[in-house]
């Protein structure tokens, strides 16, 4: 492969390079915060999945379990609630919560004002199991951005809120 970026350049400079020489007259602004975004998602799942799998759960699930101890005591959500948060199908969510339930992390029941109204509880066991992920989770994203000075960090949780706020507010596709 050449290339075509600075020394000290990240992969992301290489192919904006290689697009410079190849298309100089393409405006890859954009490419250079999304592909960067795109290549830390992949890196930083890596490293999740191999966190929560030393728990026997996926990336997914780890999810779920996540938004039922955020959502506060009792920890009850229902599935809906849980597919919209995630942005998920309603058939992933079937699939997510039958494994949860089968490990003993969640129960389903319905409710009592509304006999039609299924409610996912996340149980002792599920509590304890998603506190022990979020400590590991937490202390490993902590060591990840540790060598960011206080200014980087700031500003790049700033820009990347800003971009998020305005992808959140554009109406669904």
């Amino acid at each position: 492969m050449d290339t075509d970026a600075a020394p000290g350049g990240d992969h992301v400079d290489q192919l904006l390079a290689q697009w410079a020489r190849e298309r100089p007259e393409l405006d890859v602004s954009g490419l250079a915060i999304v592909a960067r975004v795109v290549r830390l998602q992949r890196f930083l799942d890596r490293r999740t999945e191999a966190v929560v799998a030393a728990h026997g759960l996926s990336i997914g699930e780890t999810n779920v379990l996540a938004a039922l101890r955020r959502a506060g005591a009792p920890h009850t959500l229902t599935p809906t609630q849980l597919y919209r948060g995630l942005l998920l199908s309603s058939a992933a969510m079937t699939h997510r919560l039958d494994r949860l339930e089968e490990l003993g992390l969640v129960a389903r029941c319905r409710a009592e004002e509304d006999r039609r109204q299924v409610l996912v509880t996340l149980t002792d066991r599920g509590r304890e199991v998603v506190d022990e992920v979020m400590d590991a989770y937490t202390a490993q994203l902590n060591a990840l951005v540790g060598g960011l000075d206080p200014d980087t960090h700031d500003g790049l949780a700033a820009g990347l809120r800003t971009l998020l706020l305005h992808l959140e507010a554009e109406p669904a596709t």
